[in-house]
């Protein structure tokens, strides 16, 4: 059943990922089309760690909104650091301090990253069990290793 569901969602994520790829960057329509790719790419996420981890409804209701809100704040990070980084690397004439902060940006992002998934593990905390937070890691994990596995074979 598993890998049922594994090679379904795969196939949908790499269905995305090749639209995606083909779609122009610069339309509104498009980044609808991103955003609501990314909603749907979290939303498939929340269910399978909630499978893995064996929550029930009451505890994958409060964990959806705020795994969905912790996903949020680690992209915006993202997204803010990578901008950064790719602001600098065009300029063709950047400031030392320019390139420093850039630089100091991408470093502390894992540390920033960080502090945002340990402010909401610190709320799972408060719902489910000791054992079930320790298989939201090991879920987290198998949820990248399937994707990358499936992604690897080229959606095969």
């Amino acid at each position: 059943m598993n890998k049922i569901l594994i090679a379904i969602f795969c196939t949908a994520i790499l269905s995305c990922f090749s639209f995606q790829a083909a779609a122009s960057a610069d339309s509104k329509e498009d980044k609808v089309k991103r955003e609501q790719w990314y909603k749907n790419m979290v939303q498939t996420k929340i269910d399978y760690i909630a499978k893995q981890v064996g929550m029930n409804a009451d505890q994958k209701g409060k964990f959806e909104k705020q795994y969905a809100a912790m996903s949020a704040e680690t992209a915006k990070l993202s997204r803010e650091t990578r901008q950064l980084e790719r602001t600098i690397a065009k300029k063709a004439n950047a400031t030392d301090v320019e390139y420093e902060k850039a630089a100091e940006a991408i470093a502390e992002f894992k540390s920033k990253e960080g502090a945002i998934e340990q402010k909401y593990f610190n709320q799972f905390k408060t719902y489910l069990s000791k054992k079930q937070l320790f298989q939201l890691k090991v879920a987290e994990h198998k949820w990248m290793k399937e994707l990358m596995k499936h992604r690897n074979k080229g959606g095969k």
